[in-house]
């Protein structure tokens, strides 16, 4: 086999394995174009749902405008500290992506630390860590994509602040998250 056959095999073989996306739980298997009634029966519930929507405009400014809401969720399993955390997003219900985001933990909410609460860190990932907040509070903003052709996609970007006591501290957590990922962490005093 010549050195570009054996290249472009390895490369097929890539593809493919990137688009056969499943999860095992237990012995039942869940896969890309599953719906969302099908995991939970298969996986059970998440520790965490992260919920969202777009809207897909046609026709924009002309004399029919078509507007249609796409339902986005990202689902988060914790199978425990010797395996890693599933991420399962679904478009309109179906599962779109299985996607890996680090070891689980014994307990959600255990470990909360400050590599728990770095930059970048979905909200899933700080609520495994870290558990449900002292408070938190969540604001929208829309940004909107136009293709030049009369269509559009508007995308609400959640701005969201997590509260966290520190232990023995007079002081709180203040974790901002900017379209569910940390941005940063600011200490305000109690």
């Amino acid at each position: 086999m010549s050195r570009i056959g054996m290249w472009t095999g390895v490369a097929l073989l890539l593809l493919l394995a990137g688009e056969a996306q499943a999860l095992r739980c237990g012995n039942r298997v869940v896969g890309t174009g599953d719906y969302d009634f099908q995991v939970r029966e298969r996986c059970g519930d998440p520790y965490w749902i992260d919920r969202s929507d777009e809207w897909l405009v046609q026709g924009l400014d002309g004399p029919l405008e078509r507007r249609s809401q796409v339902a986005l969720e990202t689902w988060y399993y914790n199978f425990g500290p010797r395996s890693l955390v599933q991420r399962l997003e679904f478009r309109d219900g179906r599962v779109v992506s299985i996607q890996t985001a680090g070891y689980g933990v014994r307990q959600v909410g255990g470990e909360c630390s400050d590599v728990a609460l770095s930059r970048g860190a979905s909200t899933g990932e700080v609520y495994l860590h870290c558990g449900e907040p002292l408070s938190r509070s969540r604001r929208f903003e829309d940004i909107i994509e136009r293709d030049g052709f009369g269509n559009a996609r508007v995308r609400s970007v959640r701005l969201e602040e997590w509260r966290y006591a520190m232990p023995g501290s007079r002081f709180v957590r203040l974790a901002i998250f900017h379209d569910d990922r940390l941005d940063r962490v600011e200490r305000v005093a109690r």
